[in-house]
């Protein structure tokens, strides 16, 4: 809080204490944050993707899914933004969205396939609540 004092138009910082109230469960101030350094620079794709993590956390999943769309247009190649796209997608029952957007995490970044497996596996067992934990 004292750095932004000093340096009120800096993105990464707003973007990381977002970051840090969103991991202590403090989602509307988290936005707040985020939303402010996404003001600042509408071309962050961090804080938009971090919006996009909150609001998923929240349960808001039309929203969560806009910020996505907007994160892929700047970051097509960034598997993270498929992978949270895919369970966002699978929470609003597009199962066949979900699958696009988890191949798509799987041809990016083949080095996490067990967790992509995993993720596309519990798409067929109509598992919802251990998914959320899952990190990517």
């Amino acid at each position: 809080m004292q750095a932004l004092k000093i340096n009120n138009r800096n993105t990464v910082l707003y973007c990381y204490l977002g970051m840090v109230l969103h991991s202590s469960d403090k989602c509307d101030e988290a936005l707040k944050n985020l939303t402010k350094a996404e003001q600042l620079e509408p071309t962050n794709s961090l804080a938009k993707y971090q919006k996009a993590n909150v609001f998923f956390s929240l349960q808001r999943y039309h929203e969560a899914l806009e910020v996505l769309n907007q994160v892929r247009d700047f970051a097509p190649r960034e598997a993270s933004v498929h992978f949270l796209m895919g369970k966002v997608c699978k929470r609003l029952g597009r199962i066949n969205d979900a699958i696009l957007h988890f191949t798509t995490t799987l041809d990016l970044n083949p080095k996490d396939k067990n967790v992509v497996k995993s993720a596309i596996d519990k798409l067929h067992c109509g598992d919802n609540e251990s998914q959320s934990s899952e990190e990517f």
